[in-house]
Formats: structure tokens, C-alpha cells, sequence
């Protein structure tokens, strides 16, 4: 800990911004994470078969009972404003489904980019801290007496090379829960997309049988 306070102090005024990027690159990682793998998130291919035998069973109620029972998930809120349809025709089903994959659609994708930019972000800003120190650094050569000189330098580079390897201490682990986050974010909209269609097909041929 006190090796880090005193990197960090050594790396000037550009290490508050890098933390603050930090801070909100956390944050977002974690609300994006909580939000998609325990609310948003639910296993399709097992839903869905069972959504499908009691559809086959004529159990729309029950079918959306088991969506109600799972209404945070993005795929049973689909799911589920088709089912309410069931009984009308295929058009108005259609719509239904349509508008529920709309809705949820934008609440998938919500803030996962933020992440990539700010690990963006704090990339840049290290790389600006990184000219500033070794601006000061050749300022310090140019400028400062002989008997100063050596601690000027070292400031100075010590300002360049600590924002930047703090600016990729941040921007790396951001990164890698991006692309997390964005697969399982794309993993969800995929399976909304194909159990929707499924359901769409399946309670069309229920009223074309009648």
C-alpha cells in the first residue's frame, strides 16, 4: 500500500483523473454485471422447452405464470407479452413480441460501450501525463540549475512513466470485463431474438389448428 500511495503521488496531478475513470469504469462494470448476469440473464433453451410444452399442452396460463415467476429476465418478458396474445391472431401476436423485443432491447446494450471508453479514456489520459512529464523532464534539463537537475529529471519521467503504466493499470482490467460483458449482453438479445421467433411460429400454428 505505501509503494502504490507513493507511485501515485509521484505521478502528479493526472493520476486524480485516471482514478477518477477508475471509479467509474467500476462502477458501471459492476452495475452492467449485476444487472445482466442476475436480472437479465436466464437459461433459454430450458425456458423455452418448457414454455413450449405447455403451450402444446393448451396451459397459456400457466405458461405465463412461469413468466411471471422469472419477470426480470429479458427472454420471459418476450415471452410473456406473446403469450397474452395467444388467444387473438397472428398479427396482433406479431406486434406483441415486436414491441416487447423493442423495449427490452435498449436496456440490454444500456452502458456496456461506456465501459471501452472509459478504459479508453484512461489510456489517453496516462499517454497526456505521460507528455506533460516528459515535457517537464526536458524543461528541467533546459532550464533548472546543475545542482537541481537531476531531481527535476526525475521528476518529471517520474510523472510520465507513472500515469501511463496507471492508465493501462486501469484501462486493461476494464477492457477484459468488457468484452464479458458485451458477449453476455449479446447472448441474451440472441436468445430473445430466437426464442421470440420460436414462439411467434409456434402460437401462430396454434391458431391456425383452431
Amino acid at each position: 500500500m505505501d509503494n502504490f500511495a507513493e507511485f501515485y503521488q509521484q505521478g502528479g496531478g493526472w493520476m486524480h483523473f485516471i482514478a477518477l475513470a477508475a471509479v467509474i469504469g467500476a462502477g458501471v462494470t459492476i452495475e452492467r454485471f449485476i444487472f445482466l448476469f442476475f436480472r437479465f440473464n436466464i437459461n433459454g433453451g430450458q425456458f423455452f422447452n418448457q414454455i413450449q410444452k405447455l403451450v402444446m399442452a393448451n396451459n397459456i396460463d400457466r405458461a405465463i405464470k412461469l413468466c411471471n415467476a422469472a419477470d426480470k429476465a429479458a427472454l420471459a418478458r418476450v415471452i410473456k407479452a406473446g403469450l397474452t396474445r395467444a388467444n387473438k391472431g397472428e398479427a396482433d401476436i406479431a406486434a406483441a413480441i415486436e414491441e416487447a423485443t423493442l423495449e427490452v432491447g435498449p436496456a440490454i446494450s444500456k452502458r456496456v460501450a461506456m465501459i471501452s471508453a472509459v478504459a479508453n479514456i484512461a489510456t489517453l489520459l496516462g499517454l497526456l501525463g505521460t507528455i506533460f512529464g516528459m515535457i517537464a523532464a526536458f524543461e528541467a534539463v533546459a532550464t533548472v540549475s546543475a545542482d537541481q537537475r537531476a531531481t527535476a529529471l526525475a521528476k518529471g519521467i517520474s510523472i510520465a512513466i507513472n500515469t501511463t503504466g496507471f492508465g493501462l493499470l486501469v484501462a486493461i482490467p476494464l477492457l477484459a470485463m468488457h468484452i464479458f460483458i458485451s458477449n453476455l449482453a449479446k447472448k441474451i438479445a440472441d436468445e430473445v431474438d430466437l426464442y421470440s421467433v420460436k414462439l411467434e411460429n409456434l402460437l401462430a400454428a396454434r391458431v391456425r389448428q383452431g
